[in-house]
């Protein structure tokens, strides 16, 4: 859609662009770069109001609408349509006796972990500072202590949003909506705050292991006997990568396939100490920081990249972790594999497994892992989608489903099968019921899309 093709703009407090106008590239450009969306209008939200007002547009013109706070999480890129961009609602307001804080939809993570502890408090949140808050709860928020306290969307409080009739809502537990907008990544509306709940914990014992080629399997084998007995507040995660052969990386770490264990638990030092004596007993390591770090420097947990760049990606939940599974991953992602990626698991269970009393539309809780794999897109997009297909057929056997938030890219695919492999089929027709009921002309589209029935 051209920039002379619409006459009428919507009247709002932040800046409006199309196509052409100075600032419009910059308003659509996330940490996602592999593509983008290309919007007709784009509503740099101010307040909530832009919102409403942005919204309401859309519907008076038929446009379908997407939603856009930092870019991480971008999977169905809209061409035409309407850009609401949430990154300028950024109010944090931590209420310290009451353990929670109110975040507009562009807040960080990073921002909040802050904010947080500077009240002996945090949040549930994942491995990156840079993403939105918002954006990873509305995706259910798998995070770095999943394991003890289960989805960060259960401890959602209340949300602040508008839905395809304009109208601003507070939903509360107990609405029929409040449920179904927590894991469904905004498919019933434009979310501007959320109210959560904050946790007493100020540290936590985890950091890093990484291990050479020799080690890679023994490490992921050790790993995967290792959480079959670990208690809750063991939250795990073991990637396996070619190290990028590139300037920005120390020239003795280049070119090398590496195993890297994640930990990150609760308990204190010594009792880390003793659980994490397993792993270590595997061989030299290349690196090893486990240690107790104050809870603002959780990151190094992961260390996930903090500039923009292009990547895809699929995942698979697994009812169970057999070294069948492990041994045919690990040929199928290692370092002669014909697509060239970041591979590896989660280790799932514990509170993840149990439902909160709120509904929320995260479904598979019989997982015991996530396998995860993440590639760089490049000219031959057919190679890199049938290689990731092929990657997750190792897992067939022991696949149930997969979490839609680690859908990464790949909007091609996007279709009503995908977006059904991420619930039960009870809850995917409450889901479409309500889809609607709250949005019956499919304006949310622009996601893995829930069709309204």
């Amino acid at each position: 859609m051209t920039k002379t093709a619409i006459t009428e703009l919507p009247t709002t407090t932040g800046p409006v662009f199309q196509p052409g106008d100075t600032g419009y590239d910059a308003e659509i450009a996330g940490f996602q770069t592999a593509y983008t969306h290309r919007p007709a209008v784009v509503v740099g939200a101010a307040h909530a109001e832009d919102v409403r007002a942005a919204v309401e547009y859309a519907a008076r013109h038929g446009l379908p609408i997407a939603v856009q706070a930092t870019g991480h999480g971008l999977s169905v890129a809209t061409d035409g349509g309407v850009l609401i961009t949430t990154r300028r609602l950024t109010d944090v307001k931590v209420d310290a006796e009451q353990r929670t804080a109110r975040i507009g939809a562009g807040v960080q993570a990073g921002a909040l972990i802050e904010a947080a502890a500077a009240h002996g408090l945090a949040p549930l949140n994942g491995s990156s500072l840079s993403v939105g808050v918002v954006g990873y709860i509305l995706g259910g928020g798998m995070g770095i202590l999943a394991r003890e306290y289960g989805y960060a969307a259960e401890y959602v409080k209340a949300i602040e949003m508008v839905t395809a009739d304009g109208r601003l809502r507070r939903l509360t537990p107990g609405d029929e909506l409040f449920g179904a907008v927590l894991g469904t990544g905004g498919n019933f509306g434009v979310v501007t705050a959320l109210e959560l709940e904050l946790l007493p914990i100020t540290h936590v014992y985890g950091g890093q292991l990484q291990f050479d080629t020799p080690l890679v399997a023994p490490a992921l084998e050790a790993w995967r006997l290792w959480t079959q007995d670990v208690p809750e507040q063991m939250t795990s995660a073991i990637t396996m990568l070619t190290i990028p052969n590139i300037p920005q990386v120390p020239e003795h770490l280049r070119g090398k396939y590496t195993a890297t264990i994640n930990i990150a638990f609760t308990g204190t030092e010594e009792e880390g100490e003793r659980l994490v004596a397993p792993l270590r007993a595997v061989g030299a390591r290349m690196a090893d920081d486990l240690r107790v770090m104050p809870y603002t420097d959780s990151h190094a947990i992961y260390r996930d990249p903090d500039s923009p760049h292009p990547y895809t990606a699929t995942n698979a939940l697994l009812s169970e972790l057999p070294a069948d599974a492990t041994d045919a991953f690990l040929e199928a992602t290692g370092p002669e594999s014909p697509l060239p990626v970041v591979a590896g698991f989660r280790h799932l269970g514990g509170a993840l497994g149990r439902r909160g009393p709120n509904g929320i539309a995260m479904d598979h809780r019989d997982a015991e892992y996530v396998a995860r794999v993440i590639a760089m897109p490049g000219p031959d997009a057919e190679a890199i989608r049938d290689g990731l297909a092929n990657i997750r057929k190792t897992l067939q056997p022991w696949e149930i489903g997969h979490n839609l938030n680690f859908l990464y890219g790949g909007g091609d695919q996007a279709d009503e099968e995908q977006t059904k492999g991420g619930y039960s089929p009870e809850t995917y027709e409450r889901l479409a019921s309500l889809k609607a009921k709250y949005d019956p002309t499919n304006l949310f589209r622009n996601n893995r899309n829930i069709r309204p029935n």
